[in-house]
């Protein structure tokens, strides 16, 4: 079945046609022509890719996002990034990072990190003499903490996928986040030294605590999830469920600009996302129950093992990969093509499964924010109204420190499971 499965998703990606009906057309073509199963085996195995507890974290995370998202609270988060940090030079790219941080651990998506503070971002810092391709090239590089910093709709991917607790991953994503955040700060001040970028935000220290109330009910959000899932009041599930009452009720009673015709703009758009999301689960089920029949896992196994059994060897093996498949799939897309096959290379070393998680969903968030299929830089882009070709050479200094990072979690896997 493979020379029927693989060839035909490719020509169908190569078409242009979706990821999630690639992989079920694919998979029908093989099953039919180069096999004797029937066709009752489709409908139940995209049930059963769907059909788990933990996916209802999917439309809730989704929706909590959302609603937070419409509350426009990114720009009191970029107020206290501005009063934190704005004051070093290249203060704004600092800021654009610092509060990319703060609103990925609310929406958990890279492209609505990268859309909300860059619609805030960018122009201040075209304003401000940088670069329009470099102010795009900070907010789609920082966006990518959407995925990493807790909670993290591709750690729950990932989780369903794997196995792995959803609620370990969500923890030990905590310190990698701030450790590439710091990284990425870094980085500006480098380049604004060099370019002798000026200092940029406020010096009124007392701006500090007005700044830190305005902002407090959002920073409560991500805080009320981690410390529900680790005092173990509630699991990540549960969780989603709680951000989902926590966002109507910041803003109906809190902000109040949150009404009823907002709220369904709100519904239809979790919908449809996460119509999209299970399909592709379901399809990616589908695919997976292929592969796995012709014991491409076990394939994929002797073949790696086979040249070497050294973890970190293997580490830096799956790392090559994710960068170049993360430039051309989607996350989720990528993350249902690769796990299945590499979690028994995973199982067999030992490696931990929620390291692995958190390394795997780090190394394809830097695909959001690089060429050719990236979303973050089309985001970017749109909003600085440039093309993509120099918005990514401006990222290249970016792609570095993430990749620098995965191989410094490479040589001291501690680091991913401190709070584990």
């Amino acid at each position: 079945m493979l020379e029927i499965l693989f060839p035909s998703f490719a020509v169908l990606v190569l078409l242009g046609i979706p990821i999630a009906a690639a992989l079920g057309a694919s998979s029908l073509l093989a099953i039919i022509l180069a096999s004797n199963v029937s066709l009752l085996i489709l409908p139940q195995k995209i049930l059963n890719g769907i059909n788990g507890f933990p996916f209802m974290a999917i439309p809730l995370f989704l929706f909590a996002g959302n609603i937070m998202s419409e509350t426009k609270i990114s720009a009191k988060l970029v107020n206290l990034a501005s009063v934190v940090v704005g004051r070093l030079p290249g203060g704004l790219a600092h800021v654009a990072t610092a509060a990319s941080a703060m609103f990925g651990a609310i929406s958990g998506s890279a492209p609505a990190t990268t859309a909300a503070i860059g619609s805030l971002m960018i122009s201040s810092m075209v304003e401000r003499g940088y670069k329009p391709s470099y102010s795009a090239a900070v907010v789609a590089s920082a966006g990518a903490l959407g995925l990493i910093i807790p909670p993290s709709l591709t750690m729950v991917i990932y989780g369903v996928l794997s196995g792995a607790s959803i609620g370990s991953l969500f923890l030990c994503g905590i310190i990698p986040g701030a450790l590439i955040a710091l990284a990425l700060i870094l980085l500006n001040y480098y380049i604004a030294r060099k370019n002798s970028f000026v200092e940029s935000g406020p010096r009124e220290r007392q701006r500090f605590l007005p700044a830190l109330r305005q902002s407090a009910w959002a920073l409560m959000m991500p805080l009320l999830i981690m410390g529900g899932i680790y005092s173990g009041a509630f699991t990540p599930t549960e969780s989603a469920a709680v951000a989902c009452g926590y966002g109507l009720a910041v803003g109906f009673v809190i902000y109040r600009n949150l009404t009823l015709a907002t709220l369904y703009a709100i519904l239809k758009n979790t919908v449809e996302s996460t119509g999209l999301i299970m399909f592709l689960m379901g399809t990616a089920n589908l695919f997976s129950y292929v592969i796995t029949a012709e014991q491409v896992p076990q394939t994929v196994e002797r073949f790696i093992l086979g040249f070497t059994d050294n973890p970190k060897v293997v580490m830096l093996l799956f790392l090559a990969v994710f960068l170049v498949v993360g430039t051309f799939l989607e996350n989720a897309a990528a993350l249902v093509l690769l796990i299945p096959p590499f979690m028994n290379v995973v199982t067999s070393l030992g490696i931990d499964p929620v390291y692995f998680g958190v390394f795997t969903v780090i190394a394809l968030g830097v695909g959001t924010f690089t060429p050719p299929v990236g979303l973050n830089l089309f985001i970017a882009a749109n909003i600085a109204k440039v093309k993509i070709e120099p918005i990514s050479y401006q990222a290249l200094p970016y792609v570095a420190v993430y990749a620098a990072m995965l191989i410094l979690f490479i040589v001291f896997p501690s680091l991913l499971l401190i709070l584990k």
